[in-house]
């Protein structure tokens, strides 16, 4: 188990405690005297009750701001939990806006992904991991289900594996190991999903990888089975921040509360009027129960809305009012009463489509009694992009400009996904997904019986796919050029991980026999023993790998964009320390943006 070294992760405290006591604190004035409430309630268990637009994202910086400027807590014994990466990068700028100064000690602000990958990696050998282990994403995580359900012989069209990911991040999301699945769950996927879920597990090792659900799971499984380790954090976060406490579904509700059960110094910021996640496993009950959870509590209720008129307020409110076991609140605001809402009813798609562009003309042209806007000033909100069909083919009926906000993201082009594979493999090459991707791609003339010789091989000797691609050459298993495509690839693996490594082989000199069936390879020799940077070896990996070279050579219409893709992803290594680190951000981003 590591130590636990406050020089290491511990250490940055921006500012010292006595010199944060001694500052001003114009950052109370602008806060309503419910926020400052709110603010200056330090000590204890405090749950902010925080109707929508009602500042509590001000009221919670301000908070942490109070912590650090009192001297009660250096920045780095502050825990504050957000659920996404935006919300944490937004309360990180708006603390060091307070402040008057960017804050470089809060290593412990973040969301709950991204706080426990810190915490794992510490500590991951006590759940069998290495430090370095990887996080797979959705896709990943499908894949390697249906190679289970496949190896057990289930029809996976009857029982798909999306199906059994849904049951197994459903467990992981109550904190409920394969051990634990209740006998009520025991029936679930054809009573085989615990059997899976145990060899997904048990598979998840081997490949020294975690998925999201893990995270959280594997820190309670060490907090609970490790006191010394949970009495360290315990001692070092003096305040625990919760944004959204709402959402939160059972293993992070434990995780918190293992936490706070030391300083007992924990702020929960929420509304259970907008627990609207229950699908995913969050459970409103969380919030229902503060004051039973955490007694001597003190609630205070944040009511006065910012951001809505009266007729909105008093609309939601209206909706609201019905709702039971609620904990009860009263918006009000001092806006302008504001236009009034309306509900109009269709009788199908095809008619609400109409009916909205001929509004839509009309707002434009300032008739129908109607007040002139302009195009960029409306918005159509739908909550599935199903919905968008109706309107868009009536507005291209009628000849009205619009643009569609979505697509797939960055991370999620094909491209990029291929790209990040190679990355994976380079710098974990038990990461048998990852190979699985990039081994026939470009293609390498390695089919599908190849492939799955390689996967008999390595399983065989009980090694990733990149050893057993090794073994199945050395024995000669492969022949041909697809033997030598999968040489060069494995010889080029081994030479990106040491220099990965910081293994001489970081300088750009490298084996001639391997280089000289490779153009980008022998390029890269050319340049001598210069050292080479992170940013320099993806492009490296990218180039010798034959993967720019496949889209330099395609001629379709979307080749272009997707070498753009590639260099926009390569310079977005610069803003990292290297690789391994990249890797982690992107698998967080994508996770929860």
């Amino acid at each position: 188990m590591n130590d636990f070294d406050e020089l290491d992760a511990f250490e940055g405290a921006s500012l010292s405690a006595r010199a944060m006591a001694s500052r001003p604190q114009p950052y109370l004035e602008g806060l309503n005297p419910a926020q400052r409430a709110a603010v200056e309630k330090m000590d204890g268990p405090v749950l902010m009750l925080a109707g929508a637009g009602t500042g509590k994202t001000k009221a919670l910086t301000a908070r942490i701001v109070h912590l650090m400027n009192t001297g009660r807590a250096r920045p780095n014994e502050i825990l504050a939990v957000t659920f996404t990466n935006k919300a944490a990068r937004e309360m990180k700028n708006r603390v060091g806006q307070m402040l008057g100064q960017n804050i470089e000690g809060m290593p412990w602000l973040g969301t709950f992904h991204a706080i426990c990958v810190k915490l794992l990696r510490r500590h991951a050998e006590l759940v069998g991991l290495k430090s370095n282990f990887t996080i797979l994403d959705t896709d990943d995580q499908l894949r390697l289900l249906k190679q289970l359900v496949q190896a057990e012989g289930i029809d996976d069209k009857r029982w798909p594996a999306r199906m059994l990911a849904g049951l197994i991040d459903g467990w992981k999301n109550r904190a409920l190991t394969p051990e634990k699945v209740p006998a009520a769950d025991a029936g679930a996927y054809n009573h085989r999903g615990t059997e899976i879920y145990a060899q997904y597990q048990a598979r998840l090792k081997e490949l020294n990888a975690t998925d999201f659900g893990d995270l959280l799971l594997h820190m309670i499984t060490i907090f609970q089975n490790h006191q010394d380790v949970l009495q360290q954090y315990q001692r070092w976060f003096k305040y625990i921040l919760v944004d959204e406490y709402q959402d939160t579904n059972v293993a992070q509700y434990m995780w918190l509360r293992l936490l706070a059960s030391g300083h007992k110094n924990i702020c929960c910021v929420g509304d259970d009027d907008q627990s609207i996640y229950g699908w995913r496993g969050a459970e409103v009950g969380n919030i229902l129960r503060f004051e039973t959870d955490f007694p001597g509590s003190h609630v205070v209720r944040l009511e006065q809305n910012y951001r809505s008129t009266p007729h909105i307020l008093a609309a939601a409110s209206g909706v609201i009012a019905g709702n039971e076991g609620r904990l009860g609140k009263t918006l009000w605001t001092e806006a302008q009463e504001g236009e009034k809402l309306r509900l109009i009813g269709h009788w199908d798609g095809e008619e609400e489509a109409r009916w909205i562009g001929d509004e839509i003309e009309a707002m434009q042209r300032g008739t129908r009694d109607l007040r002139q806007y302009s195009l960029d000033d409306m918005a159509i909100l739908v909550r599935a992009s199903h919905q968008m069909r109706a309107f868009e083919d009536r507005f291209l009926t009628i000849g009205l400009p619009y643009r569609v906000i979505g697509g797939p993201r960055f991370y999620e082009r094909m491209e990029i996904r291929d790209a990040m594979a190679y990355f994976r493999v380079v710098t974990s090459p038990d990461d048998d997904l990852a190979f699985e991707r990039i081994v026939n791609t470009p293609k390498r003339g390695l089919g599908d019986k190849a492939q799955q010789n390689i996967q008999k091989t390595a399983r065989a000797h009980g090694v990733n796919l990149v050893e057993g691609a090794r073994i199945l050459l050395a024995d000669g298993g492969i022949g041909g050029k697809g033997a030598a495509q999968l040489r060069l690839l494995i010889d080029g693996i081994e030479r990106w991980n040491q220099m990965v490594r910081g293994h001489p082989g970081m300088s750009l000199e490298s084996d001639d026999s391997v280089l000289e069936e490779s153009d980008s390879a022998a390029h890269t020799q050319e340049l001598g023993a210069t050292e080479m940077s992170h940013v320099e070896l993806a492009q490296v990996i990218l180039d010798e790998s034959g993967y720019t070279g496949y889209w330099q050579n395609d001629k379709t219409p979307e080749a272009p964009g997707r070498l753009e893709n590639l260099k926009e992803l390569v310079k977005a290594l610069e803003q990292f320390e290297n690789l391994q680190g990249f890797l982690e951000h992107v698998s967080l981003i994508m996770d929860n943006e």
